[in-house]
C-alpha cells in the first residue's frame, strides 16, 4: 500500500475538521485530575505499551524532568505507544502533550463518541498538541496513544496528560501473580533474580524474607547487601495502578562463603582482581605479530588465553592443542619451559586458560558422543598443562539454531544442548576455582535483540543470538563474558538505533545491553537478564593490525568513563553505572607487543 504524505495530510486535515476537536482552555476544572499514568516517562515505559518494541526512554531531548519517550517507526509499523485508562461516562476530557519530530500524532480511541486525534507535520522543537472529547454513556476505559508515520524517523513525546474526572487511575484490578522466578549469579553478597512477565503489570516488587526490598520495571533484578553463607527467601509481586498481586512462589537461596574463591566481595570471580586485563596469546600458530613466549608476557595481563585448541574434525568433539612448531616459531620455548612459565604465572596470581575454537576451529557437538569426547579431550589438555580453566571462542557455524528453537531459556538445538551439558560437566569436575570464559562475536549475542532463530522470525541467519542460551544456562558458572566488539557489522542498541564500530559509542551500547538486559527478538516479555558487572569485560582489538574496529586509547578511556562513572559519555545514554565492570579483553597479546604495548598501557593507566 502506498502511504503517501499528501493522502496522510488530507486524512488528518479531515479529522481535524470534526466537531469537538477544538482545544479547551488550559485551565482545568477543580474536580478534574490527570488520569494518565507516567505521562512524563520518568519511570521508563511503565504503563505504556509500544508496538514492535519501537519505544524507549531517553534523557535528551526532554521537555521537562529527566526522561522522555522516543519511538522509531520501521517498515509497516508506525511506532504507536499507548496506555488504557479508566474514565467516567458522559464526561469531558482534555488530552495534551508535547512532541518533537515529523508527522507526530496524539489521540484517544474507545471514547464511546467520536475518537479524536491531533498531529503536527513538523516540530523541530517541542510543540504542544491538545484536543478534547466527551465519553459515551457507558464508556469506562479510553486508550490514549501517540505515534509517528512510516519512514519519517524517530519522534519524541513528553509530559502527556489526560485531564478530567478521575476514573480509577487506569486498570480495574491488580495483575496476576508472577511465575517462573529463578535465582542465579549467587555470590556472598548478592543474588540475581529473573521471572516471567505479567500481562497488565506496570512494575514489580521484590521481597526478601517477606519484606519488600526494591522495585523493578522489568523482569529481572539483583539484590545486594546480603550476608555470606546465609539462606534467603525471595518472592515477586506484580504491580499496576489498581494494586499489587499476591506474592509469587518463593525461591530459597543460600549465599556463598566470602574469601578469594568466587565472588566480587572476596577479590573477584575465581580469584581475579577487581579489574582484570584479558589477552589471547598466539600459542599454536605464527603470524605477522611474531611469537611471544609465555614467560615474556608482562604482569599486567591477569588472564592469558592460549590460542587455540582445535578439533580433529568439526563434529567429532575431540580437540587437540598443538604448540607452534619451531619451523614457524623459531623462538618458541620447550614444553618444559612452557609448563614452567604457566606455573610461574599462576604463582603470581594470573590465570592461564586454553581457548578452544577461533576463526578456523569449527566445533559442532551434534551428538552426545561428541559431547563426551569434548569433555574428555579438554580435560586432558587442562590436566597436561595444569591450566586454570577454559575459554570458549566458537565462531563461524559452530553454534547455530534449529528453525524451531525460539526460547533461549529452554533450547532444543543439539549443538547448544550438548555444549551446555559439556561445560557444566567440566565445571563440576574442577570445582569453584575453575575459570570459564566466553568470547562470542556480537553477531551471536547482541544481535539476538532483533533476531533469535529462524522459525519465529523468518529468514534470519540461524546464528543470530545463538550464544544466548549458552550464556543463560551457564550464568551462575560463567567467570567472564568478553564479547568481541570488533569485526562486526552495525548492531541495534537499547536505544533502537544502529551503532557501528570505530568509537566509544559502539562499546558503550554493546556493554550496556549486557549489563541492563534486553528483549530477545524484540519481544518485551522475553528478556535476557543482565550479567553482573564483574562478569563482563569489553573485547577490543589491540591495534589496527589485529582486526576491524580498533579504537584509539582516548576512545577506550571514554568507554570506561561512561560505563563506570557515567561521565564522558557520547550520544548513547546508558541505563546505569557499573564501577565494578571487570575490565578489558584484547586480541591479542602478540599484536599489543607489536604495537609497543599500547593497549596494556591504556588499561594500566586507567585502572592502575
Amino acid at each position: 500500500m502506498d502511504r503517501s504524505r499528501p493522502l496522510l495530510a488530507l486524512l488528518a486535515a479531515t479529522a481535524l475538521a470534526v466537531p469537538g476537536l477544538t482545544a479547551l482552555s488550559s485551565a482545568a476544572r477543580a474536580a478534574d485530575a490527570d488520569v494518565l499514568q507516567n505521562g512524563g516517562f520518568e519511570s521508563g515505559l511503565s504503563g505504556w505499551t509500544c508496538s514492535a518494541s519501537s519505544g524507549t526512554t531517553v534523557n535528551s531531548p526532554v521537555h521537562s524532568g529527566s526522561s522522555a519517550l522516543q519511538a522509531t517507526p520501521a517498515g509497516s509499523d508506525d511506532a504507536q505507544c499507548a496506555q488504557t485508562v479508566s474514565v467516567q461516562p458522559n464526561s469531558r476530557y482534555t488530552l495534551a502533550g508535547y512532541v518533537r519530530g515529523s508527522y507526530v500524532y496524539l489521540g484517544a480511541s474507545g471514547t464511546g463518541t467520536t475518537d479524536v486525534t491531533t498531529w503536527t507535520q513538523s516540530a523541530p522543537d517541542w510543540q504542544k498538541l491538545s484536543t478534547t472529547f466527551t465519553t459515551g454513556p457507558s464508556t469506562a476505559k479510553v486508550t490514549v496513544y501517540t505515534h509517528g508515520w512510516y519512514g519519517t524517523g524517530a519522534y519524541d513525546a513528553d509530559d502527556l496528560s489526560l485531564t478530567g474526572p478521575g476514573g480509577g487511575g487506569g486498570t480495574t484490578q491488580p495483575p496476576a501473580v508472577p511465575a517462573g522466578l529463578t535465582a542465579f549469579s549467587v555470590t556472598s553478597s548478592s543474588v540475581a533474580l529473573s521471572w516471567s512477565a505479567v500481562s497488565g503489570a506496570t512494575g514489580y516488587a521484590v521481597y526478601r524474607d517477606g519484606v519488600k526490598v526494591q522495585s523493578a520495571s522489568g523482569t529481572s533484578a539483583t539484590v545486594t547487601g546480603l550476608t555470606a553463607s546465609t539462606a534467603y527467601s525471595f518472592q515477586i509481586t506484580a504491580v499496576n495502578d489498581a494494586g499489587e498481586s499476591a506474592k509469587s512462589a518463593a525461591v530459597v537461596v543460600t549465599t556463598s562463603t566470602g574469601g578469594s574463591g568466587g565472588d566480587p566481595g572476596g577479590g573477584g570471580s575465581a580469584g581475579l582482581p577487581a579489574h582484570a586485563l584479558v589477552g589471547y596469546l598466539h600459542a599454536s600458530f605464527a603470524n605477522g605479530s611474531g611469537y611471544t613466549r609465555l614467560a615474556d608476557v608482562p604482569d599486567s595481563w591477569d588472564v592469558i588465553d592460549l590460542a587455540f585448541a582445535e578439533p580433529t574434525s568439526p563434529t567429532s568433539g575431540d580437540v587437540e592443542f598443538t604448540r607452534c612448531p619451531v619451523i614457524d616459531c623459531p623462538n618458541a620455548e620447550s614444553d618444559a619451559d612452557f609448563k614452567a612459565a604457566i606455573k610461574a604465572k599462576q604463582a603470581a596470581g594470573k590465570k592461564v586458560l586454553i581457548s578452544i575454537g577461533g576463526q578456523n576451529g569449527q566445533v559442532q557437538l551434534t551428538t552426545t558422543a561428541a559431547r563426551d569426547a569434548f569433555v574428555s579431550s579438554v580435560s586432558k589438555i587442562i590436566d597436561t598443562y595444569g591450566l586454570d580453566g577454559l575459554d570458549i571462542d566458537f565462531e563461524g557455524h559452530s553454534l547455530s539454531l534449529d528453525t524451531s528453537d525460539t526460547d533461549f531459556k529452554n533450547p532444543t538445538t543439539p549443538v547448544i544442548v550438548n555444549l551446555i551439558s559439556a561445560l557444566k560437566t567440566l565445571k563440576a569436575k574442577y570445582g569453584a576455582k575453575f575459570v570459564l570464559t566466553m568470547a562470542p562475536e556480537t553477531f551471536f549475542v547482541q544481535n539476538g535483540y532483533q533476531y533469535y532463530g529462524t522459525g519465529k522470525w523468518g529468514g534470519q541467519d540461524p546464528r543470530c543470538g545463538a550464544y544466548l542460551p549458552v550464556i543463560y544456562a551457564l550464568r551462575g558458572d560463567l567467570t567472564l563474558l568478553h564479547v568481541q566488539d570488533y569485526n562486526s557489522g552495525p548492531i541495534m542498541g537499547l536505544d533502537n538505533q544502529y551503532h557501528s564500530m570505530g568509537g566509544a559509542d559502539f562499546h558503550i551500547a554493546m556493554t550496556d545491553m549486557l549489563l541492563t538486559g534486553f528483549p530477545v527478538a524484540g519481544d518485551p516479555n522475553n528478556v535476557f537478564p543482565p550479567l553482573r558487572p564483574d562478569q563482563v569485560a569489553i573485547g577490543m582489538p589491540a591495534s589496527t593490525n589485529a582486526g576491524n574496529g580498533y579504537v584509539a586509547p582516548s576512545e577506550v578511556t571514554k568507554t570506561l568513563d561512561c560505563l563506570t562513572k557515567k561521565t564522558n559519555c557520547g550520544s548513547y545514554t546508558t541505563h546505569g553505572t557499573w564501577p565494578g565492570l571487570r575490565g578489558l579483553m584484547t586480541w591479542s597479546i602478540n599484536w599489543d607487543r607489536y604495537s609497543n604495548w599500547e593497549f596494556q598501557k591504556t588499561f594500566d593507566g586507567y585502572f592502575g
